[in-house]
């Protein structure tokens, strides 16, 4: 009779090392939950917000509301995710998140409808945002081993573009349900119910943080307004960094749409609230689709050409949506729009933590924070502003040419992003001490 030897176990497939992480599993759940529902409240505001004003302006208000206080707070947001132990940020930013939304639901059944108390509670939810960003982006090269960093960075893009298309197809499908013939729920139809929906998901976000137990501790040092710069400094001299995050923000700040869909699916497409929560999970329906290629078949080489390349199809899928007068040719645009923005996403978070040190990470993360929201809540609220201007559809078209005009000045301005090849740490320095040597900053 054969001795029982234990066989070794199969190793890992290379697309799936990430999950071998317990706290990987833990962030990564607590970030499904928190995104469906934050996009899920997203649909709700933006639907009410319109409905009360009738105002693309007042769309674009909504995207500022949320883009300032990380404007006014990026640098000690970034200093606090180095200084203090990042899960705590993290839950204290989140149980802010959590009163805002339990306010948002308790302004709705009391029929308020003054649009600058939501705004003032949607300043808070920006608030809490501001500070969770930096935390939740540096923690997680914390979470996994440094080997598995990029396969983590490519999961939690899927992770989060799975989020940001079940969270608004939750919402819409939720502010459209006919609770009114329900006796005793009718009260609850419309936002309420979202507002609901989003409490309960970050209830359960919390819980999930809370299983969490990083590697590494934050550095432990005093606050002072030097090492608060740091991050900003460290961007504005890495070339990498600066083009790849600066890429971001205009071509998306230009090209958003996001603000004006309320817009286009009454408006322009002629349809209603479901419409909507279609038109809003399309781009993550196709990023979503492009992460899990990714996640098998990941880039190799020539990541920089890569996002240029998929930067500018972003630029024209958004010109094909501004013009098209069909609801389906509008979702084939948009999920061309989250199918190339997600490779530029995996490309830039790689960038991101691989080029940074581990003890600048937070600074860094937080400037990386601002332009984030710059280029998605601060383009919500230039949507809005060209929208008011221009009418919805030229300003879309016009943005949608802005961004492609980036692309070109980008691929000009840092030739060390177009150079960009391997995402590893190796490679990247490589390059940029080739091009920070012989193309200094100005």
């Amino acid at each position: 009779m054969p001795s029982a030897i234990a066989q070794p176990s199969e190793p890992p497939r290379a697309s799936t090392v990430a999950w071998q992480s317990r706290d990987f599993r833990f962030f990564a759940a607590s970030r499904l939950l928190g995104t469906i529902g934050s996009e899920a409240q997203a649909v709700a505001v933006a639907w009410q917000v319109y409905e009360v004003t009738h105002s693309a302006m007042a769309l674009g208000y909504v995207g500022l509301t949320l883009f300032v206080p990380g404007l006014f707070f990026v640098l000690p947001a970034g200093h606090l995710a180095d200084l203090l132990d990042r899960r705590a940020v993290i839950l204290g930013c989140y149980v802010l998140q959590l009163v805002a939304t339990l306010a948002l639901l308790t302004l709705t059944l009391h029929h308020v409808a003054s649009v600058w108390m939501v705004y003032g509670l949607l300043f808070l939810i920006g608030t809490g945002r501001a500070f969770a960003g930096p935390a939740q982006a540096s923690i997680l090269p914390t979470l996994v081993p440094k080997e598995h960093f990029v396969n983590a960075v490519t999961w939690g893009a899927s992770l989060f573009q799975t989020a940001n298309a079940l969270g608004p197809m939750v919402g819409g499908l939720l502010f459209t349900l006919p609770l009114a013939r329900l006796h005793g729920w009718g009260h609850l139809a419309g936002a309420p119910i979202v507002y609901i929906f989003t409490a309960i998901t970050q209830v359960l976000f919390l819980g999930a943080i809370l299983g969490i137990k990083p590697r590494a501790a934050a550095e432990k040092r005093g606050f002072t307004l030097d090492a608060a710069l740091a991050g900003l400094r460290y961007v504005l001299k890495t070339r990498l960094l600066l083009g790849s995050i600066s890429l971001d923000l205009f071509a998306v700040l230009f090209g958003g749409a996001v603000s004006l869909m309320p817009i286009f699916a009454e408006d322009v497409l002629h349809r209603g609230a479901n419409a909507l929560g279609l038109l809003r999970a399309m781009p993550s329906v196709g990023a979503l689709l492009v992460s899990l290629l990714l996640s098998l078949r990941p880039l190799r080489r020539g990541a920089g050409r890569t996002m240029l390349f998929c930067v500018g199809g972003f630029a024209t899928a958004t010109i094909v949506f501004g013009m098209s007068r069909s609801l389906w040719l509008s979702c084939l645009a948009l999920f061309v729009t989250g199918c190339t923005d997600m490779v530029s996403v995996v490309v830039r978070q790689s960038i991101l933590q691989l080029a940074t040190p581990s003890e600048m990470r937070g600074r860094v993360s937080a400037v990386n924070w601002l332009f984030l929201g710059a280029s998605n809540e601060l383009g919500e609220f230039e949507s809005g502003l060209t929208a008011h201007w221009f009418g919805a559809v030229r300003a879309t078209v016009l943005g949608g040419i802005a961004s492609l005009s980036v692309v070109g000045l980008w691929s000009v301005f840092f030739p060390a992003l177009r150079h960009a090849d391997e995402l590893t740490a190796e490679s990247l320095t490589a390059v940029e001490e080739q091009f920070s040597a012989s193309e200094p900053v100005r």
